[in-house]
């Protein structure tokens, strides 16, 4: 399991820590997740149930947010794509994050 180097935390969430042991672990969590997508697509969010399956042991996903629920991973997905905007002037999400991890403190 890989976490984004500054994971995005839902306000709901009350222990992140014990959030990210348990989805490092694969034990029985209910949160979302919002995670780098593998293809063409920005950021996925899905269940962490979805991380139980062998294919996300193999290809563990970058996961840069932890929400209780899925409107608030939304709420999370919209902030993460106006910090985006405000800093770059577009809206390439992966590009941004790999970005911000690289400069924490550049802000353009």
């Amino acid at each position: 399991m890989k976490f984004y180097k500054y994971l995005y935390i839902g306000d709901t969430v009350k222990d992140p820590a014990k959030a990210k042991r348990k989805l490092k672990l694969h034990a029985g969590q209910l949160v979302y997740v919002i995670c780098i997508a593998q293809g063409n697509d920005q950021l996925e969010i899905f269940h962490s149930a979805y991380l139980k399956q062998k294919y996300y042991r193999l290809y563990p996903p970058v996961i840069v947010g932890i929400a209780n629920n899925y409107d608030e991973a939304v709420e999370l997905v919209i902030r993460i794509t106006k910090e985006c905007l405000a800093t770059t002037s577009c809206c390439n999400l992966k590009e941004y994050l790999k970005w911000k991890a690289k400069n924490p403190g550049d802000n353009r």
